[in-house]
């Protein structure tokens, strides 16, 4: 009888020791509210035989305020069945079994990742993040002082992660607090105005309406990543007090629980040619248009001093409670970043380190007319007709006339741009961190300079695919004046085993196949050796969007119809169901110029009769209706 207590009492520490595990890996359920303090503990290993069978154990207390959970990978319920012979035996003591992978219960993920076009599982036939994965989604919440580009930001990585089809989303408490501002019915007209006075600290009244209007906007960021379809929610505000980022933090968790990762990004802005401009551009926007420029600017110092006094940038409490974050410096001049876990955290971390605002000039066309155009075949290797040659060598007249036309352009900002601003001035100074000033075009320095030669010629890229059509269209550009590049990446789309058809051949041979890339050409992918889809060519162009970025030089791209697709796509915003059915025509050269708040966007066409390209202010993007046919 004693061995047989001695093996109960063996057995019930087992199942303690086995729940424990078990309740470890658990993520706290919606409805249980965390704790409100600021620490966090760990719950103590419970003594042998300490809790009967029939106990009921509580889920173990989430972090508070860190923004993701010790590992994504938790102890993994496999080895709970070298420890029990059945999960049944969980029930007996009051713990759930985890939900097979039908289920749409949220579950605890372990890394991972997911790309659309690369990866499938049973749970995302497509690749995209699984609505009920919530460890592998993503929040970002950036923190920074007014004038410091969190929007220009938010929106550059919404676009990018959007363009990678993971569904993004920001949401900016600056646009619900004034659509409040705008519904209330004050008795004095100026009293809640957007002034500096709404943003004082002993401004009762409007520092609930903030709170309110932020509480509200993070509400609404987590409906999209917890019940609708979002992948990553970026929430564009100050959030620049501790307390703020703290009260944040507590929402997401009593929301979400543990298992949600959440980024923060600060902007800062330490060069003061870089804050003036910041500051100039602030004031075209929503709270100070229309309104003299002189009065708003002074308003928005002042605005800026009463969030300074709170102010707390990201640093030791972030690393003392293992809080993922970057720290943007000058807006990429120098990044800062601190346990980044997960793979759409990586993606954002990977895509910021190669950020600038260099102003430049990127050209995107097909490559002139081709044999096989002419004839109507898809894919292939053919030459250049004769109409595609006379194209080539128009194309690199226009490129050189373009560049010196870009050069006298600068030079005339520079003459018109000063710090501080100065009356006549035409447009305020692109806010560009570059170090060298005496040839940075907006210094002081660099203001006095008459003729394009006192100024080094910005270099210029010329990349075609390896193909002989884009080959043989960038083939008169002079190598001395221009670097010539061959990137595989910008090769066409290869359409497998219909290489070299034309599509009513496909529609005659394939017609099922026709059918079902007509359907839905994003997410077709040609059958046979070699056959890519859409995706695929959004996936082999990820470096040469980075490389984009990154560098700060004239760059023409000489592609394909699906090649400009894509990266239309990308510098546009486009939507994803206008990607693959983008009207790219032959003859046409797309002119992007990254500015503060966008791309500007210029079309030329290709006119053959004097062989010169015209501005087309009346081409709009639409959709190819004539594609496939």
């Amino acid at each position: 009888m004693a061995s047989v207590g001695a093996n109960s009492i063996h057995n019930d520490s087992q199942v303690d020791q086995l729940a424990y595990n078990f309740d470890r890996t658990l993520p706290t359920s919606p409805s249980t509210s965390p704790p409100t303090q600021n620490h966090e503990f760990k719950k103590p290993l419970p003594p042998h035989g300490a809790l009967s069978h029939g106990a009921v154990r509580q889920p173990s207390l989430c972090k508070v305020l860190s923004d993701t959970p010790d590992t994504t990978a938790p102890n993994s319920p496999r080895m709970l069945a070298g420890l029990a012979d059945d999960l049944g035996s969980l029930a007996k003591i009051g713990l759930p079994k985890r939900q097979n992978s039908g289920s749409s219960t949220p579950r605890i993920r372990p890394t991972t990742l997911d790309i659309p076009g690369l990866t499938k599982s049973k749970v995302s036939p497509d690749g995209r993040i699984a609505s009920r994965d919530v460890g592998a989604k993503l929040v970002i919440v950036m923190v920074g002082l007014p004038a410091r580009g969190k929007s220009y930001i938010t929106k550059k990585l919404a676009r990018y992660l959007n363009w990678l089809q993971h569904d993004t989303r920001i949401f900016n408490v600056g646009e619900r607090r004034r659509a409040r501002k705008a519904t209330l019915l004050l008795p004095e007209p100026d009293h809640m105005d957007q002034s500096a006075s709404f943003f004082d600290p002993s401004n009762r009244e409007a520092a609930h309406i903030r709170e309110q209007c932020a509480m509200e906007t993070l509400d609404e960021l987590l409906d999209y990543i917890l019940d609708g379809n979002g992948s990553v929610g970026i929430l564009d505000a100050t959030n620049s007090t501790l307390e703020r980022r703290k009260t944040v933090m507590k929402r997401i968790r009593e929301r979400a629980g543990p298992d949600l990762n959440v980024l923060f990004l600060e902007s800062r802005c330490l060069n003061e040619q870089l804050l003036e401009s910041n500051m100039r551009l602030k004031l075209s926007g929503p709270d100070y248009k229309d309104k003299d420029p002189v009065a708003a600017l002074e308003d928005f110092r002042r605005r800026v001093a009463l969030y300074e006094k709170k102010y707390v940038p990201l640093g030791d409490y972030e690393e003392q409670n293992e809080m993922p974050y970057i720290q943007m410096i000058d807006v990429g001049r120098k990044i800062i970043s601190h346990q980044i876990k997960g793979f759409l955290m990586a993606q954002a971390n990977y895509y910021l380190l190669n950020f600038n605002l260099a102003p430049r000039q990127i050209w995107i066309t097909r490559h002139g007319l081709s044999q096989d155009n002419i004839s109507g075949k898809i894919g292939g290797d053919s030459d250049l007709s004769e109409e595609g040659v006379r194209y080539a060598r128009a194309l690199t007249r226009f490129m050189n006339h373009q560049r010196n036309e870009w050069e006298l352009r600068q030079i005339h900002k520079m003459q018109h741009s000063h710090f501080p601003p100065q009356p006549g001035d035409t447009t305020p100074p692109n806010p560009h961190y570059e170090p060298n000033n005496s040839a940075y075009p907006h210094s002081p320095e660099a203001s006095d300079a008459g003729t394009p030669e006192e100024i080094p010629q910005k270099p210029f890229c010329i990349w075609t695919s390896m193909l002989k059509r884009s080959i043989q269209t960038g083939q008169f550009f002079d190598e001395e004046e221009y670097d010539i590049k061959q990137m595989r990446m910008l090769d066409e789309l290869n359409a497998g085993i219909m290489e070299g058809l034309t599509y009513s051949s496909i529609a005659s041979v394939h017609p099922q196949e026709y059918a079902e890339r007509k359907k839905d050409k994003l997410h077709y992918r040609y059958p046979g050796p070699g056959g890519e889809g859409y995706l695929d060519i959004i996936n082999r162009l990820r470096p040469v969007i980075v490389e984009l970025e990154r560098m700060t030089d004239h760059c023409l791209l000489i592609g394909h119809r699906s090649v400009a697709r894509v990266l239309l796509a990308y510098f546009l915003g486009l939507k994803r169901e206008e990607v693959a059915e983008l009207d790219v025509p032959i003859g046409v050269i797309f002119s992007l110029e990254p500015m503060p708040y966008g791309v500007r966007t210029k079309f030329w066409r290709f006119r053959p009769e004097d062989q010169w390209f015209y501005e087309d202010p009346d081409f709009k993007l639409q959709r190819d209706e004539k594609d496939m046919l």
